[in-house]
């Protein structure tokens, strides 16, 4: 038996059922998985938020975790930050020939490990094999459906004046993982990614207060991006304050070393939360409970003011313009 994938597992034979059997099936197993069905079938009431992802990478394994981590925590992230308690994802691999066996199990763990934390199942998926030199060793894509309570009304577009901005721990963390990983970087203070399920935290804050207007996790394009979207949509301004954005010193020190700017490098276990400002305080103070919000914090607020800017309050004094970038700070980060 080969210790690689062949194109044969992806003949829909034999290798293909035994590559399912028993590489995927023992970690994912549930009641709508194991019947291998062509659709999986389940059952679901209210409003529903779906969405879908793909994920690939460079490289697939990472400080703090690997591309299976990542895809299923960047789906239910996705599903969270609409206000959906995450329940059903599907799984979709596609492998180039020749990749190890042994690494493919480690991937289906995390993706274990990530579902059970997340108390989301895995209930249907597909697997490919492409010849070698077609694709960069693996590639995932994850579709996930959430139900949302009817009381939940959560949007990019919510945004008013006067609204509160939190911000849930420190940035860059992900994508500097990512950057040192690729490029064979060491630094004194060891950064690793932030891949994470925001869905509980999630579910704690809107048990702190109904009237949470926008959420998004900051991944691709970092928090500056996040907060452009938000103008944008709402059309409003938003005023934050440098000395309040939570930065570890790594990532700090990492950023001045490589000529980045830690608000447009890329996370993928925070979140940015648009709040009404009276409850503020106490969605804060509910976040710093929880693991994933120890290091919350407050660091801006919404204007009528310049409608669709983003504007920083720097150390210094003076104020900038936060625009989104215009091309691609770090390739293949998620």
């Amino acid at each position: 038996m080969s210790d690689t994938i062949l194109l044969a597992h992806g003949s829909g034979g034999k290798l293909s059922h035994d590559l399912v059997e028993k590489r995927f099936l023992p970690f994912l197993a549930n009641p709508a998985l194991n019947k291998l069905d062509d659709s999986a079938v389940f059952e679901a009431s209210g409003r529903l938020a779906f969405t879908t992802d793909s994920y690939v990478v460079n490289p697939i394994f990472f400080p703090g975790g690997d591309i299976g981590k990542l895809a299923v925590c960047g789906t239910v992230n996705d599903l969270a930050m609409s206000g959906a308690k995450p329940a059903y994802l599907s799984l979709s691999v596609i492998i180039e020939e020749g990749f190890p066996l042994d690494e493919l199990e480690q991937i289906v763990q995390s993706v274990k490990k990530a579902a059970e934390e997340a108390e989301v199942s895995i209930i249907t998926g597909d697997t490919k094999v492409v010849n070698r030199g077609q694709a960069d060793k693996l590639f995932i894509t994850t579709s996930g459906i959430g139900i949302i309570s009817p009381e939940v009304d959560i949007s990019g577009a919510n945004a008013k004046d006067g609204d509160k901005v939190i911000l849930s721990g420190t940035i860059g963390n992900h994508g500097i993982a990512i950057m040192s990983q690729r490029e064979g970087l060491r630094f004194s203070v060891p950064v690793e990614s932030d891949c994470a399920p925001l869905n509980k935290l999630v579910s704690q804050m809107l048990e702190a207060s109904s009237r949470i207007h926008c959420l998004r996790d900051p991944t691709r394009g970092g928090l500056a991006t996040t907060l452009n979207e938000f103008a944008r949509q709402s059309n409003v301004g938003i005023v934050i304050e440098e000395d309040r954005v939570p930065i570890m010193e790594g990532v700090r020190a990492a950023c001045e070393l490589l000529g980045l700017d830690p608000i447009y490098v890329a996370n993928e276990g925070k979140l940015v939360a648009i709040v009404e400002p009276s409850d503020a305080d106490r969605v804060l103070a509910q976040m710093k409970q929880i693991g994933y919000g120890r290091e919350a914090a407050i660091i801006g607020e919404v204007t009528a003011k310049h409608p669709g800017r983003v504007v920083m309050k720097t150390k210094l004094g003076p104020s900038r313009i936060i625009d989104m970038l215009s091309g691609e700070l770090l390739p293949r980060i998620c």
